[in-house]
């Protein structure tokens, strides 16, 4: 029998197993951010330990980060206490770090593919859960905490428990208005926020396959989401392209010789599943959440449940998110109101999904109670996105357009909510309180469907706006 991604790359990157059951693995490459670090950085210094590989290792600023106003000191000065912290340990460990002002500087999980650092057949950690997003080049990466952290800084490996497989595989033609976040938010919907406990998740079918690489990080960014550890796509030639003149991609014949051995890296014919699952794009539509985890969704066509309609195991979760989200059972998710819409995130922050976001909004404006942002995932899809005028689009239209980071994705920065209000988002997670407001409230989807609620200032179908 065949092996798996996954198999292949975990085989390569095995130090050993250990009492525990776990593997000691060799991460190739390590991401780092000034929100997880600090505490790390301090055990090594106070043991007196290196960074093991610091050319293996690499920093960025942007979950704490203002995307307006960012002269420095900051006036929050926790943000400008991490900044400086990142930056001090940066140099006295001898790690690059891309800042503020530096055209490389953006959310960790959008510039380690531009950059081309994010390669096939790699082992990626980052303190951040949504690392899974570099599983789309056929990577195996992980999100990690911060005592992780440490440990990956201090020896370059990770124990790690063995996981399990699943292939999702999705078949068909998307829909005119159905996109990568569609995909994501309905299978999570389907397997659950703990289907993919213990698993990885090998992502395939022709509909996969047809997919962009910003397509393919959006789907792997949300794995974790459905509780998955890891989530891949087999590199082909659309990763291959996407990689080649990166600047810190292989280049001339190394790239010619990486190509081949990661073509080899992709599952076997023959290999062998733990589970295997398969959806239709056609019968897929935009999808929005309605509740307070990315798994309470429906079409945006249909009406939000009530505890009745769902197991007996669920009509708690279910009722709790109906009394926070003050929704009744049997409500239309079309037409419900909304305060803020935010397009950006490591989900959906590329200039693919601003393009798309530009396309509903150009000729149209903000509804007048809305307060509406774009957040670019990074510097480098910024300066992309002006100059093809897609600032200009927005502005036009109302929007505010901001400098590279997380912003609202999880408040921890100056963009939260305030109060009850109501967000579309076309980030990751609708948890309570995840936008900044204890008692603010989450509509997960796609950035188009955002850029169609901002102009209604309501929840509607895109498909309705785009034609």
């Amino acid at each position: 029998m065949g092996q798996t991604l996954l198999q292949k790359v975990w085989d390569r990157h095995a130090v050993r197993v250990l009492p525990t059951g776990q593997t000691q693995l060799f991460v190739g490459l390590h991401l780092v951010h000034e929100v997880t670090s600090p505490q790390a950085f301090d055990t090594l210094r106070a043991r007196g330990w290196t960074v093991q590989f610091p050319e293996r290792t690499f920093a960025t600023v942007d979950h704490i980060v203002p995307t307006i106003g960012r002269r420095r000191p900051f006036l929050d000065v926790m943000a400008e206490d991490m900044i400086a912290a990142l930056e001090r340990n940066c140099r006295d460990f001898g790690v690059p770090l891309w800042n503020l002002g530096d055209a490389r500087q953006g959310i960790v999980h959008v510039i380690g593919p531009e950059l081309g650092l994010t390669q096939p057949g790699l082992t990626i950690a980052c303190g951040d859960s949504h690392t899974s997003t570099h599983g789309a080049f056929g990577a195996i990466a992980f999100g990690i905490g911060t005592s992780q952290v440490r440990d990956v800084l201090a020896t370059q490996c990770l124990a790690i428990e063995p996981l399990k497989v699943r292939r999702i595989a999705v078949r068909g033609r998307l829909p005119a208005g159905v996109y990568a976040k569609d995909v994501i938010l309905s299978i999570i919907r389907r397997l659950g926020v703990r289907g993919g406990v213990g698993y990885a998740y090998e992502y395939a079918g022709d509909t996969v396959e047809r997919m962009s690489m910003d397509e393919r990080m959006t789907v792997c960014n949300m794995s974790i989401e459905g509780g998955a550890r890891v989530g891949y796509v087999n590199p082909d030639d659309t990763t291959f392209r996407y990689l080649a003149g990166r600047p810190l991609a292989p280049a001339g014949e190394a790239f010619d010789r990486a190509t081949a051995w990661w073509r080899s890296l992709a599952s076997d014919p023959d290999a062998g599943y733990d589970d295997e699952v398969e959806l239709q794009a056609e019968d897929l539509t935009p999808v929005v959440t309605w509740g307070t985890n990315p798994g309470q969704a429906v079409g945006v066509g249909e009406r939000v449940p009530a505890p009745d309609d769902v197991p007996d195991g669920e009509r708690r979760g279910v009722a709790d998110a109906l009394d926070y989200m003050g929704l009744k059972p049997g409500t239309a998710i079309s037409g419900t109101r909304i305060d803020v819409a935010f397009i950006g995130s490591c989900t959906n922050a590329r200039l693919s999904d601003l393009r798309e976001a530009a396309r509903v909004v150009k000729g149209r404006r903000v509804a007048g109670h809305v307060k509406a942002l774009v957040v670019p995932g990074s510097a480098g899809v910024r300066a992309a996105a002006e100059r093809e005028g897609l600032d200009e689009i927005f502005r036009t239209a109302g929007f505010d357009w901001r400098e590279a980071g997380c912003s609202m994705c999880l408040g921890m920065n100056p963009d939260k909510l305030e109060g009850r209000q109501v967000c579309a988002s076309s980030s990751n997670r609708n948890f309570k309180g995840r936008q900044g407001s204890p008692t603010g409230r989450t509509l997960l989807m796609s950035p188009a469907m955002v850029a169609a609620a901002a102009v209604s200032g309501e929840v509607v179908d895109v498909r309705e706006l785009i034609g």
